[in-house]
């Protein structure tokens, strides 16, 4: 273990605002010395529990009665300010929604408290009883008459000037990003109520809600890389899912109708933006169903949402206003691309459509068959045109392996993604329930596989005996919970709507806090032998 010296000089907690002049270890070697000394007074710095009489968020909205009452209250939170003037001091606290300012005073809670109260620094966890008032100031307040120190905080909070302003510190230390930033707990708040939204609507209708495993013995239902992890007892390589698409269709197999699922998916991919190695998905199947009423689904489960969460249809995302109310458009992606291109790809064979998208700077290697051209020219001409709610639909066979063929359009299949300000926000299919078919795409994906394409689909044995029992038709969706709470948010990095994103290792250099804890305490050791 890395020991700091007294002259390493770690970086103060948010290195973006350069007003931490005291080394972090001095710091925090400071307040730890304060729990050595209070210890040895008696007083207990990580108590077990402390009863509260409500919320803050409660005691400010019936105030008015309980100030009036002189009725006694006791609430719990952490100091974020604090001033002392005297024989008196301030000081705001906040719990999980909101901060009430409170007032000790040596008349009222004691010398020896009060004196407890000087050893309370920023970011302290504190219990408090008392009555409430109204400040000369007209602050409503706490007066205590008694507190209890229930978290004694080593770690310094970032500068309450500046705030926690670094944006991968921010991520990576999420826990502080919370304390500081009120706006980002409202945010994760919005992310809950979203979820609660469309676990009421999907209930509602009638879907179960059913779980499938996420260490599967052969990845599928998706296009992407999994992850690879082995299984000792069973000597084999297991893949964290991709997606959940082939164990819930499975499902339907077996007389589930209605079936849905809020997973946890992982795809070994890039990250950007856009792109989380995991991140949570919705997907649900309907028997009886084609893609046409999974979309109109789509649409009022979206409609419930945004009304539920915003009380409108309108939000704002960047400089656009989106509008949920009207029916979404309904465009068919190889005429969305000759409107764009003057070009008709579904007319030209592999090698003339290469040719064709030869202008758009495309990146060659994944331009192996036609749907993989088509697919690669919509993104780069139509897609960032799509900002009000458009159905983008009916997608080339070769990039549907999991679809069915479109009833009317050769070499089609009948599947739609849904695109808001210009970005993906769900993909749907009529699903292939024929196993001679699957079994003739999956060959195909075989080929792409070995052919270079590191995404392309397995042969899953399983799925085909199982489709063999005979699964009825039916439509399946799935959507991206992360860039729904991106979009309602108005959030434009997928990292900001997650609590915990994957991250790069740190800096070289810094110095662990555990590196600091244990040299300190290693310190107090051989104090105490001497």
């Amino acid at each position: 273990m890395t020991k700091p010296t007294g002259k390493q000089q770690p970086p103060p907690d948010d290195d973006s605002s350069g007003k931490i002049q005291i080394p972090l270890a001095e710091l925090i070697r400071t307040r730890r010395k304060k729990v050595v000394e209070l210890t040895g007074r008696g007083v207990n710095c990580y108590p077990y529990r402390y009863e509260n009489t409500r919320p803050v968020s409660e005691l400010l909205s019936d105030f008015d009665d309980l100030a009036a009452s002189e009725t006694v209250v006791r609430l719990a939170g952490r100091v974020m300010l604090k001033r002392k003037m005297g024989k008196a001091a301030f000081a705001d606290v906040r719990d999980a929604a909101q901060r009430i300012q409170i007032y000790v005073k040596v008349d009222n809670v004691g010398k020896d408290a009060f004196d407890l109260f000087d050893a309370v620094d920023l970011g302290d966890i504190l219990g408090c009883e008392g009555t409430l008032f109204v400040t000369r100031t007209g602050e409503r307040t706490l007066k205590v008459t008694s507190f209890e120190l229930l978290t004694k905080s080593l770690h310094p909070l970032p500068d309450k000037h500046s705030g926690l302003t670094d944006k991968e510190t921010r991520s990576r230390r999420r826990y502080a990003d919370l304390i500081v930033n009120p706006e980002v707990r409202d945010l994760f708040v919005m992310r809950t109520r979203i979820v609660k939204a469309i676990r009421d609507f999907l209930n509602a209708r009638d879907f179960l809600e059913v779980e499938t495993p996420i260490l599967q013995p052969l990845y599928g239902g998706g296009m992407a890389v999994p992850f690879t992890t082995y299984h000792q007892r069973l000597d084999r390589d297991l893949y964290l899912r991709i997606a959940d698409e082939l164990y819930l269709k499975r499902l339907l197999v077996g007389g589930l109708e209605k079936v849905w699922e809020y997973c946890k998916d992982f795809r070994n991919e890039g990250i950007d933006r856009l792109h989380n190695p995991e991140f949570s998905m919705i997907e649900l199947y309907w028997a009886y169903a084609d893609y046409k009423d999974m979309a109109e689904l789509f649409e009022e489960l979206l409609r419930h949402i945004v009304l539920e969460t915003h009380g409108s249809y309108k939000i704002a995302y960047g400089e656009h206003e989106i509008d949920f109310e009207p029916r979404f458009r309904w465009v068919s992606m190889i005429d969305s691309i000759k409107d764009k291109t003057g070009v008709d790809f579904m007319g030209l064979s592999f090698e003339e459509a290469k040719k064709a998208a030869g202008e758009y700077d495309l990146e060659a290697g994944k331009l192996i068959n036609r749907g993989k051209v088509i697919e690669a020219v919509w993104e780069a001409t139509v897609e960032p045109s799509l900002i009000q709610p458009t159905f983008i639909v009916d997608f080339p066979v070769e990039i549907s392996p999991l679809a069915k063929k479109h009833r009317e359009r050769e070499g089609l299949t009948e599947r739609f993604e849904l695109f808001v300000a210009g970005q993906e926000m769900g993909n749907a299919f009529s699903e292939l329930n024929d196993p001679v078919d699957q079994l003739e795409r999956f060959l195909q994906q075989g080929k792409a596989l070995q052919a270079g394409d590191k995404e392309a689909q397995p042969l899953d044995d399983d799925f085909i005996t199982a489709l063999s029992y005979g699964m009825p038709p039916s439509a399946g969706l799935g959507f991206g919970v992360d860039r729904l709470v991106m979009l309602l948010t108005n959030q434009h990095n997928i990292r900001d709507v997650l609590l915990f994103p994957q991250m790069k290792d740190m800096k070289e250099g810094s110095v662990p806090v555990s590196g600091i804890l244990a040299q300190i305490v290693q310190d107090e050791k051989e104090s105490d032998s001497t």
